[in-house]
Parts: structure tokens; C-alpha cells; sequence
């Protein structure tokens, strides 16, 4: 098993790195012909970072549109990356500092992130025309997520596993040394869980992660009356 989650997981991030190459290149080269900024628009470069700042970290326009599920999506988004930091403990030695300071809120991080998964799961299955506009793997990728955090939770609280062993495992795969994975089968769906994800992501609506930052209507400058726009 050692040997197959460690070739699953070197495939898993092959695809997901390949696969973000090749779109963000694909984002980067296709040419915009029209200047289409969204309204009101910054007019200069440093308020175009500071819109896609207030874009990227406080959801500002969802927060206008729609308060409940600015909520939940800030929620979710700000506990995922609380676990993942908080996960950089198993593939670094010495364990970073601020990784350790930030391992008490990557541990509770989890119910938030549960929380703001089925928040937005709900309003898919309730709202009339977010469910009529919803395809089957807008509601996949919401349960993998969930499934995930699930197995994650299951293993911190209610089935402690062997963190040593694992975190063995984890380096060795850094360093191609690989160590034996602990025999336990919450892991290993956890695991598979998430090499699922990380193949699927470059496939996915998940890429407006590094979409948004591609997005002319968010990135553009509002200057239309004062120059000739050169794409």
C-alpha cells in the first residue's frame, strides 16, 4: 500500500501541475479585444490590485450580492487554507514556526470549513435557480470536499492515528525515501480522497482560483476615455 498511495499521490500532483500550466497559459495568451472592466472600476494599476486584494481576500463583491452566502464561502475559504498550513507540519523538519503557532486553529479550522461546505451544499439544493444551474459535479465537487474534511476530522478526533509514521511517510515522499504508511484504512481513504482532487481540480469550476486573477472584467483599468486600448 506504501507503494501504491506513492505513486498515486507523485500522479496526482503531476496532473494537478501540469494541468494548472496549461491553463493559466491558455488564461494568460487568449487576447481580450475590448476594454470591459466591471463597473465602477479603478482608473489606475494600484487600484486595480487593491480591487482584485479585496476580490481575492474578503469576497467583497459576493459580500454586496449576497451576505448568507458570502458567509459560508469566506468561511469555507479561510478554514481550507488554515488546514492546508496547518498540514505543512507532516513536510517540513524542523517544523516551521509559524506552522506550529498555527496548528490549534488548523485543528479546529475543520468545523468551519464543514460548516461553510454544507451552507453552500444547501443553498445548491434549496435555491430555485442556483439548483436549476447546478450540474451534477457542482454538487461531486462539494461532497469530495466534504467527504475529505470528513475523513480528516474522523482521524484528529475520533480515531487518532499514528502521526509519527505518518509524517514519515510524508517527508519520505519529498526526499523519495519512502517510509512505511500507517496501516489504517480512514487514512487511506483521506488519501485517495484527496489525489481525487488534486487530479480533478485542473478540470473543474475549482479553477476559478487562479482564474479570477485572468478575469478582464476584474483586472482591467478603466481608461477607455483616455487612451486607445493596444491588447
Amino acid at each position: 500500500m506504501t507503494a501504491f498511495f506513492a505513486i498515486l499521490l507523485y500522479g496526482a500532483v503531476a496532473v494537478l501541475v501540469v494541468g494548472l500550466a496549461v491553463k493559466i497559459r491558455r488564461y494568460a495568451t487568449v487576447p481580450a479585444p475590448l476594454k470591459i472592466p466591471l463597473t465602477p472600476a479603478p482608473t489606475t494599476a494600484a487600484g486595480v490590485v487593491a480591487r482584485m486584494a479585496s476580490e481575492t481576500l474578503l469576497f467583497a463583491s459576493l459580500f454586496r450580492s449576497n451576505k448568507l452566502i458570502w458567509l459560508f464561502g469566506w468561511m469555507f475559504h479561510v478554514a481550507l487554507l488554515l488546514v492546508l498550513l496547518a498540514h505543512l507540519r507532516y513536510f517540513t523538519e524542523p517544523v516551521w514556526f509559524w506552522v506550529i503557532w498555527l496548528q490549534p486553529f488548523g485543528k479546529y479550522a475543520a468545523y468551519p470549513l464543514i460548516i461553510g461546505l454544507a451552507g453552500l451544499w444547501l443553498r445548491r439544493l434549496t435555491a430555485e435557480r442556483t439548483r436549476y444551474i447546478s450540474a451534477p459535479s457542482d454538487h461531486f465537487m462539494l461532497l469530495l470536499l466534504i467527504a475529505i474534511a470528513a475523513s480528516g476530522m474522523t482521524m484528529r478526533f475520533l480515531a487518532p492515528i499514528d502521526i509519527v509514521a505518518l509524517k514519515g511517510f510524508a517527508l519520505g515522499l519529498t526526499r523519495a525515501d519512502w517510509l512505511p504508511l500507517p496501516d489504517d484504512s480512514v487514512l487511506m481513504i483521506h488519501l485517495a480522497l484527496v489525489a481525487g482532487l488534486l487530479i480533478i481540480f485542473p478540470f473543474s469550476k475549482l479553477l476559478h482560483a487562479p482564474g479570477v486573477f485572468f478575469s478582464p472584467s476584474r483586472t482591467q483599468i478603466d481608461d477607455a476615455r483616455d487612451r486607445r486600448y493596444q491588447p
